[in-house]
């Protein structure tokens, strides 16, 4: 079936491309040039050509006819060969039926399915016959006066219009004949009038043969968006301060519902004037599909917020989240007729397009490089991307293959061979020269992508810099930081200040620039803040000053709260390469010159030039007399409430009005920095924040609500964990975290989960650390920040936003309250001890000497220190070695950690192991057991019910509960140990475990045991 459709789509792209002949075009929604073809198999092409001239008044059909034969004997022949013949064929061949345009020179007993078609014969035409053809097609006219005439005299038929409901079985109307019916929740008019059938007969013989394309496509009714399947209330941020963008009458974008045949996704659409393009997201810098204004041949309004666009043989369906939203869009779409079309190709043909491989067909029109998915796309104009010319730089790689370079991906390129690729890259290196100017400053400069355009509007070929912030930038923009004054921004020109342009200050503009820049004056600027080349002046300004003099918009540096610790941070990274931690520092308000302040010290410019730093040295020496940034620490900004729906698309949250609704808006899950499960009862809830929006969801249930969370989480995760790790996990947040009093920081995603926190380096590095009762939480509200502080570790945890920072420190209080010393479900025995102990309980029962045998020292304290750290995550050998070890790290734990029977407790141990009634001795070992804090209680319990069942397998292991009570009994006890009553009490402890350990209440004298 796949190979029928192929052959028979490979004849229509001929037929199209021979006669210029868009059968589709001429016929409306009545015939598509795949079901003429079939049709063709079963009346005789001879028969179709008849009508097709009666009906469109082809002045030469000879050469349609000859080559339409020809075809028709190339498919009859495939489907003897290919379709899948049937078993006991019936009498009566089915015939479908005829459209009730052609039944007009049909016999009345051919209109009702019983053809007399000789034709049906001609399938299997001889050898003779076909050069019968072949010569009759040498003596036919030119094919190119051909396709003239067919062009100039197809005129549209009145029966395309006129209703055709004379006969019962063709129950046409016009609105069925004027509708595109590629998506109708109806059947089409072709099926309707055809009842087309699959069984066709053959020489006697019965086969299958495909539906109609066409019929297939509109079994599933209308196009509707996918069903949500959470409820959002999101709380969107705007700045009170900037003034959005306004939209001229042609100019337009918002999210859309988009169809492209059978295939839905939701993309931002804009239109300029001249192209319309469709984004994945809204900050991508290259298109899904692009196509010029002029490519559009007809656009139709339909209801419910749909609207289409027809490119030739192509079309798209939109549908908007409101009727005012559709209205704009078509209102834009009119006011762009009349454009001028594009230029001709100054370079055209296929190449393969590397990561990912795909075959393209590319041209160059004017200063844009335009990428097609295939020549057919070209030749209707529709395009995959469209690469500017004047912010990239093209190289060679390899014989036969180059690279397009621009600030945002790099394109490589293969081709046929060398001449090709040669005459390649000598067109867009010509098209590049004549679409920019260089002074030799800016050619040095434009070297890196990042440099070719606007640092804050994204304009290209920027004029302009600013030495001391390290971005470049177009005169417009240049403009606004001349108004902040040089003591902000030192702006410089490309090609008239070329003695500022020193060595050291061109390298620093080549490897960080605006790349470095970038990341720490605006790293998430929202898509509705970030302005254009086509802003307005009071626009322009108002976000620079919002970007630099306010700061709204940087990445501040962990130690911004502290004016010292940046001051020294600054020292100590001037001695070193780091370039864009100098540039965070600097940002975030860190002084060059403090030597006034303490004459002792050295000044960060002496610290570089001591180290033979020249790249700091002058990045410095441009910030020196700098005013330190006056930054607002909170954003002034207006919050709006909205009540959606919501469903998750792989890593975007698409939110639309409605349940089946189109899109109104599309969240972009990597922008994510924090997660937290705010459920509660019956009520199920998490949050997502970003930095600009708030969103709660809500489920019905609990798995619904899992199921979205632990997606979300993944893509925020970026594959640090599987998702059986996140089960569990209640927080997870994007933070900077330095450890003790080093100033170094580094950048982390940190997880909560069970009483443990787990740290995800971007290296791919995991640690985790337990909260206990003897963790120490403070908040600094200040600096956004949590002192976590541990008997051996101390961690300052600095969170993007306060909201993040005040929910970890809820959370984190509310786990060590319910998690006394590590506590774990298996009860509230510590983690550690407990791993421990679980371990030699499966693995090394059997071991000979267990507890007698020493390990080693060195492996014993490395896996003291890892289970302290992180007592899941340590891994545990399993052979006899190890679990020395592993015992030898035990013994240690419990006697460094805590007194399991505190100092105070020891003397009534002691006289109640001295009382001489067994039964009395029992009762008193229990009622101490009771008076023992809880954690220490379970510690205890754990410990000897293990060691009860160590001593059932002494005849493996050689260790009675005599040896283990000699052993255990210094941990225990510790000053009391010489006693040979404590030696006693010690055995008892392990030999009657069940009987003291066992819950045994006591009522009126009577002691009752609780099972």
């Amino acid at each position: 079936m796949h190979a029928y459709k192929q052959l028979v789509n490979s004849v229509t792209h001929n037929i199209l491309e021979q006669f210029e002949l868009r059968v589709e075009t001429h016929l409306g929604s009545l015939m598509s040039l795949y079901e003429l073809i079939s049709f063709s198999l079963l009346v005789g092409w001879a028969n179709v050509i008849q009508l097709l001239s009666s009906e469109f008044k082809f002045s030469n059909t000879n050469t349609v006819c000859e080559t339409g034969q020809t075809t028709h004997t190339a498919l009859t022949s495939f489907s003897k060969r290919n379709i899948t013949k049937m078993s006991d064929p019936p009498e009566i061949v089915p015939v479908p039926k005829p459209r009730s345009r052609y039944l007009r020179q049909l016999s009345s007993s051919e209109r009702y399915g019983v053809l007399s078609c000789p034709d049906l014969k001609a399938v299997t035409q001889t050898a003779s016959e076909v050069e019968t053809d072949v010569k009759h097609e040498e003596d036919s006219p030119d094919p190119q006066d051909v396709k003239n005439n067919c062009r100039e005299t197809l005129p549209k038929p009145d029966s395309l219009i006129s209703s055709s409901s004379s006969y019962d079985d063709c129950p046409a109307t016009p609105d069925s004949l004027s509708n595109d019916q590629h998506h109708s929740d109806k059947a089409s008019f072709t099926d309707q009038v055809m009842g087309v059938q699959t069984d066709v007969c053959i020489n006697g013989e019965i086969y299958n043969v495909p539906r109609s394309q066409d019929l297939q496509n509109n079994a599933d009714g209308p196009n509707i968006p996918r069903a949500a399947t959470i409820h959002v209330s999101r709380k969107k941020k705007t700045l009170s301060g900037l003034r959005q963008t306004t939209e001229c009458v042609v100019a337009q974008s918002s999210w859309l519902d988009v169809w492209k045949g059978r295939k839905h996704n939701v993309l931002w659409a804009t239109l300029d004037g001249h192209t319309m393009s469709l984004w994945k997201k809204r900050t991508d810098k290259f298109t899904e599909y692009v196509f010029h204004v002029t490519s559009i041949t007809n656009i139709r309004e339909q209801d419910q917020g749909r609207f289409s666009i027809h490119l030739q043989k192509k079309h798209f369906e939109f549908m908007a989240h409101s009727e005012d939203v559709r209205q704009r869009w078509l209102m834009s779409l009119y006011s762009t007729r009349g454009r001028e079309p594009l230029t001709e190709p100054k370079q055209r043909g296929p190449l393969i397009m590397k990561e990912p491989r795909k075959k393209v067909y590319t041209a160059i029109r004017g200063y844009s490089f335009w990428i097609y998915s295939s020549k057919e796309d070209f030749s209707v104009g529709l395009g995959m991307m469209c690469v500017s010319m004047n912010i990239a730089c093209v190289k060679s790689t390899g014989r036969h293959s180059f690279s397009l370079i621009t600030p945002y991906r790099t394109f490589n390129f293969s081709a046929d061979s060398a001449k090709e690729t040669s005459v390649w890259l000598e067109r867009l290196d010509e098209v590049i020269r004549s679409a920019l100017s260089y002074s030799e400053v800016a050619l040095r400069l434009r070297s890196s992508p990042c440099n070719k355009v606007c640092a804050d509007c994204g304009a290209a070929n920027p004029e302009c810099a600013s030495v001391n912030l390290l971005v470049v930038i177009c005169e417009a923009c240049a403009a606004a930081h001349r108004f902040m004054s040089s003591n902000r921004s030192k702006v410089q020109g490309l090609r008239l200040d070329d003695k500022v342009w020193t060595e050291p200050l061109i390298q620093l503009f080549v490897l960080y620039g605006n790349k470095a820049a970038s990341s720490v004056w605006g790293p998430s600027i929202p898509p509705t803040e970030q302005i254009r080349p086509d802003v307005s002046p009071d626009q322009r300004l108002e976000f620079i000053l919002a970007k630099y003099h306010k700061g709204l918009y940087r990445k501040a540096h962990p130690l911004a709260s502290s004016q010292k610790l940046l001051d020294q941070r600054l020292r100590e990274v001037a001695a070193g390469p780091d370039v864009e931690e100098t540039l965070s520092l600097l940002c975030s308000g860190a002084r060059v010159s403090c030597s006034a302040s303490n004459p002792e010290l050295q000044s960060a410019i002496s610290v570089a030039e001591s180290a033979g730093q020249a790249l700091q040295t002058e990045l410095l020496r441009h910030n020196e007399f700098v005013e330190a940034p006056d930054f607002e620490q909170t954003r002034h900004s207006e919050e709006q409430i909205e009540e959606l729906h919501g469903k998750l698309d792989e890593e975007r949250f698409l939110f639309s009005q409605e349940n089946e609704s189109a899109a109104c808006d599309v969240l972009d899950l990597t922008e994510v920095i924090s997660v937290f499960d705010c459920s509660v009862g019956p009520s199920h809830e998490f949050e997502v924040l970003l930095l600009t929006d708030s969103v709660i969801c809500r489920a019905a249930e609990r798995d619904a609500l899992l199921s979205h969370m632990l997606h979300i989480m993944k893509i925020v995760l970026a594959g640090a964990v599987v998702e059986e790790d996140l089960l569990g996990v209640c927080a997870v947040s994007r933070a900077s975290i330095r450890e003790g009093a080093a100033l170094q920081c580094a950048e982390v995603w940190c997880t909560l989960q069970d009483g443990e926190m787990s740290i995800h380096t971007k290296h791919g590095s995991t640690d985790t650390v337990t909260l206990d009762s003897q963790t120490r939480c403070h908040l600094q509200h200040s600096e956004n920040c949590i002192l976590l502080e541990f008997p051996d570790r101390t961690l300052h945890m600095q969170f993007e936003l306060q909201h993040s920072c005040l929910r970890w420190h809820e959370l984190v209080q509310k786990t060590m309250c319910s998690s006394t010393d590590g506590q774990k479900r298996s009860g509230s025995v510590p983690c550690s001890i407990d791993r421990c102990i679980s371990h030699i309980t499966q693995y090394g029962l059997k071991v000979d000497g267990l507890y007698r045998r020493c390990g080693v020292a060195p492996r014993i304290s490395k896996l003291v220190d890892a289970l302290r750290v992180s007592p899941r995550g340590t891994v545990l050998e399993t052979d006899e070695l190890s679990i020395l070890d592993i015992s030898g790290a035990l013994k240690q734990i419990l006697r460094q950690s805590f007194e399991i029977i505190p100092d105070t407790h020891r003397p009534l141990w002691l006289k109640a192991a001295a009382l001489s009634d067994e039964e009395q001795r029992l009762q008193t070992y229990r009622k101490l057991l009771q008076q023992l804090p809880p954690v220490n209680r379970a510690t205890l319990d754990a410990l000897c019910g293990h060691l009860h069942i160590v001593q059932m397998h002494s005849q493996e292991n050689r260790m009675t509960a005599h040896n283990l009570a000699v052993i255990f009994v210094v941990t225990l006890f510790q000053e009391l140990a010489m006693k040979a009553a404590m030696m006693q009490l010690t055995k008892e402890l392990i030999v009657r475990h069940t009987e003291i350990f066992m819950n045994h209440v006591e009522t009126d004298g009577e002691i009752i045991t609780v099972l």
